[in-house]
Order: structure tokens, then C-alpha cells, then sequence
């Protein structure tokens, strides 16, 4: 299995009631997308998150949370997190919380 369907689970939950979120599989994981923009999602070992780069350094402030570096190279706005992240409510809302704030931003797609 390419990601952990029980931490696909825990976001699907706690994104449950959200307007607009989808599921598409990319990149042998599971994105969130909402209003058509890429939230959050589930690879091989853990979580990303879009915070945008305004949230970036925030985020990185969050334990458990890294740069995404998914081709070797840092992804601008972008961070990966343990899978553990997950399981801890704060944490876990804590970077949710600034990829919400980021991508409520954007216009639909």
C-alpha cells in the first residue's frame, strides 16, 4: 500500500461537513482538494500540507513538521509531516489550520 488508509481516515474525518472537498489519488498517495485546490493528503510515511509560503516558517515550527521535498528540491509552501502528526489533535490541527487558511484563499478551480 503506498500510504495508510487509517491516516487517510483520520482527515477524511476531520474534514467531514467542509463544502467542496474531494478525494483524487495522485502521486501513489491521497490529495484533499477543496474548491478544486489542493489542502492536504496521505503518501508512503505521512502527510502534506499546502500552507502557502506566507505559512510556511509557521508551519515548520509545528513538531513533526519538514519542508516538502518530494523531488529532492524544496517545495515553496509546501510541508510534509510524520505519520504520528496525524494522531496528535493539536499538531495535526495546528497545520491544518494554516493549509485552511491558505487555500480558503485561492479561487476555485
Amino acid at each position: 500500500m503506498a500510504y495508510s488508509e487509517d491516516s487517510a481516515q483520520i482527515l477524511r474525518d476531520r474534514l467531514d461537513g467542509f463544502q467542496g472537498i474531494e478525494e483524487r489519488r495522485m502521486f501513489g498517495g491521497l490529495a484533499f482538494m477543496l474548491q478544486g485546490n489542493m489542502l492536504c493528503g496521505v503518501h508512503r510515511g505521512g502527510a502534506m500540507f499546502r500552507v502557502g509560503k506566507d505559512n510556511h516558517a509557521a508551519a515548520l515550527k509545528i513538531d513533526g513538521v519538514r519542508p516538502m521535498a518530494f523531488t529532492g528540491r524544496p517545495m515553496g509552501g509546501m510541508v510534509e509531516a510524520e505519520g504520528e502528526l496525524l494522531e496528535d489533535d493539536a499538531r495535526r490541527e495546528a497545520v491544518l489550520r494554516l493549509a485552511l487558511d491558505f487555500v480558503t484563499g485561492l479561487p476555485p478551480k
